[in-house]
């Protein structure tokens, strides 16, 4: 007699929604995000954390779940120290045609590059400025199983459609414990296993699938050389978020969560979305957001990114923000004032 298959996941994601890194000048991180990789700023505001700091988003024409890059610029940081238990790369699709073009177009603004492969697939990883580890992985453009997934063209975008990056592919944790992440994964967040592999370092690295086949999202685990936490600072990751369609989903996850013995936050209201955070075993910060509202609740899609935006209990404390905010401008509103 066969072994019954194992239990359904009470929560399961159907993907990544953002990842969040630290940044360290804010005009320079628009300039890199929008006029270089071509995404669109979708997204002006604070984090509401620490108000004196900005939150830029990035992502695709209309901010979609899925194709989010984040940013907390500190004026002044230092490097950031990469290690054990944390988000160590971030993987964006682009259309299988286009790494030659963008091999190109990284030569051109001085980005060093490696071209290597994982999973069957072609990759191109680079830093941006502040040293964000990134990556590029070949997919079809055709929207299918590995093509551009959720993600919304923006008909703005300087770049040709032809390069033009899709949804996130996939992240990768270092742990240092893998199993423990492993069951995080599979048992609270959904995740799926579909591949092993290993560097050319002999570490293991563990791939997890999340989502259905016409969009899938990837969440690899890398067994980390060291148990040695890294050290915050400009172009570390500073957490990953996974996506729950709704309230009713996001309260299954937060008792999913608590059921693995973890602290959980309490729902926390970002405004465009709500979220909870937890550790996970290995170290590294784990979100889970609400597909919606979305970005045009304060302002209409063809102005995205254009003003700074305030939730409404930080608007008492506008005019004291933007004193200590630097101004900042969005290359999409060159010829319109945008300083917020």
């Amino acid at each position: 007699m066969s072994p019954p298959p194992p239990a359904r996941p009470a929560f399961a994601t159907p993907g990544l929604h953002h990842v969040t890194a630290i940044a360290g000048r804010p005009q320079a991180n628009i300039d890199f995000y929008v006029r270089v990789l071509g995404l669109r700023l979708v997204k002006r505001t604070v984090n509401y954390d620490d108000p004196e700091t900005y939150h830029f988003y990035f992502g695709d024409a209309e901010g979609t779940p899925g194709t989010l890059l984040t940013f907390f610029p500190w004026p002044g940081a230092g490097p950031g120290v990469r290690g054990a238990g944390e988000t160590t790369a971030i993987a964006l699709r682009a259309p299988a045609n286009a790494l030659d073009a963008w091999r190109d177009r990284l030569r051109e603004h001085g980005r060093p590059f490696a071209t290597s492969e994982r999973f069957g697939q072609e990759l191109v990883a680079f830093e941006d400025p502040d040293g964000t580890p990134l990556e590029l992985v070949a997919t079809p453009a055709d929207g299918s199983e590995e093509g551009a997934g959720v993600a919304r063209p923006w008909a703005a975008s300087p770049l040709p459609p032809s390069m033009a990056l899709g949804a996130m592919h996939s992240v990768t944790i270092t742990a240092p414990r893998l199993d423990d992440t492993d069951r995080l994964l599979r048992e609270r967040l959904g995740l799926r296993p579909v591949g092993e592999a290993h560097e050319p370092s002999g570490a293991r690295r563990l791939r997890f699938e999340a989502g259905g086949p016409e969009h899938p999202s990837f969440v690899d685990l890398l067994e980390a050389p060291s148990p040695l936490p890294g050290r915050w600072g400009a172009g570390s990751i500073h957490h990953v978020a996974f996506r729950a369609a709704d309230d009713d989903a996001h309260a299954d996850a937060r008792t999913a969560l608590l059921g693995a013995g973890l602290p959980v936050t309490k729902v926390k209201d970002r405004h465009y979305f709500r979220s909870i955070y937890v550790t996970e075993p290995g170290g590294a910060i784990l979100e889970v957001a609400t597909d919606g509202p979305g970005f045009t609740i304060d302002e209409p899609l063809d102005e995205l990114g254009l003003a700074l935006k305030l939730p409404p209990w930080l608007e008492p404390e506008r005019a004291t923000l933007r004193g200590r905010l630097p101004v900042t401008t969005s290359p999409e509103y060159a010829d319109r004032w945008s300083g917020g």
